[in-house]
């Protein structure tokens, strides 16, 4: 079974084509928030590199957040479309998962971070498990200051991945039990994207194209900004 990633959910948006054999093509791209402009010749890329036509493609997967709002909108735009014009099944991974996955071969706790603007991050911790991961605690807002007193209650030492913590590594470093991962783990990645969704084929842990919502944890930046206008006028 094949399947098609769709990663826009951070400032790095990508995409990958894989299956059993493992991921046999993937792309990424950096440059700031045009993800609809690059998704597409993104899709087009891996398919040309891996020799594989999008009639072939049997699941959808997506990256459902939480991360920024556009870039969620458009990859789960693009991954309906997509399903819904080859008659295919979609799956959903949060982007934390994503994060945590890339960074299971680590025996510490690892804390997924990623940067949620306003002075927050959207964050959540995972332990290693034989064959991947596990999640311990619940996805969640809040200030880097929360999470860094979050880590400092806890007795074992703690990988941090993700843009957030790349941000806010100051903070976190006067913790002697926290260690920053490589830049190389900052955002999700769609090759941890078609891994841990071929995983959840296997098991036929499908989902209806109505049912795959964007993980968001607050709201919009936009209806943010018109709360606060709202109050201002009143």
């Amino acid at each position: 079974m094949l399947i098609l990633g769709i990663d826009t959910a951070t400032m790095q948006s990508g995409c990958a084509i894989g299956g059993h054999e493992g991921v046999l093509a993937s792309t990424q791209c950096s440059r700031g928030r045009r993800h609809a402009e690059n998704l597409a010749p993104a899709i087009e890329f891996v398919c040309e590199q891996s020799g594989i036509e999008l009639k072939n493609i049997g699941v959808i997967a997506v990256d459902v957040g939480p991360g920024l709002f556009t870039g969620l909108r458009v990859g789960m735009a693009t991954g309906r479309a997509l399903a819904h014009g080859l008659g295919i099944p979609m799956i959903g991974v949060p982007s934390l998962d994503l994060l945590a996955f890339a960074a299971r071969l680590t025996p510490r706790l690892i804390g997924a971070v990623v940067d949620a603007r306003r002075g927050e991050v959207y964050f959540s911790t995972y332990r290693q498990v034989p064959g991947g991961i596990q999640r311990i605690d619940e996805y969640s807002v809040g200030s880097p200051e929360e999470v860094a007193s979050r880590f400092q209650a806890m007795r074992d030492e703690v990988l941090l991945v993700g843009d957030g913590a790349r941000r806010y590594s100051e903070l976190f470093a006067e913790n002697p039990k926290i260690e920053l991962a490589d830049p190389s783990l900052d955002y999700p990645s769609a090759i941890s994207l078609v891994q841990l969704a071929h995983a959840q084929a296997m098991r036929e842990e499908f989902l209806p194209l109505g049912e795959v919502e964007p993980m968001y944890l607050r709201r919009p930046d936009a209806e943010i900004n018109w709360a606060v206008r709202d109050r201002s006028a009143s």
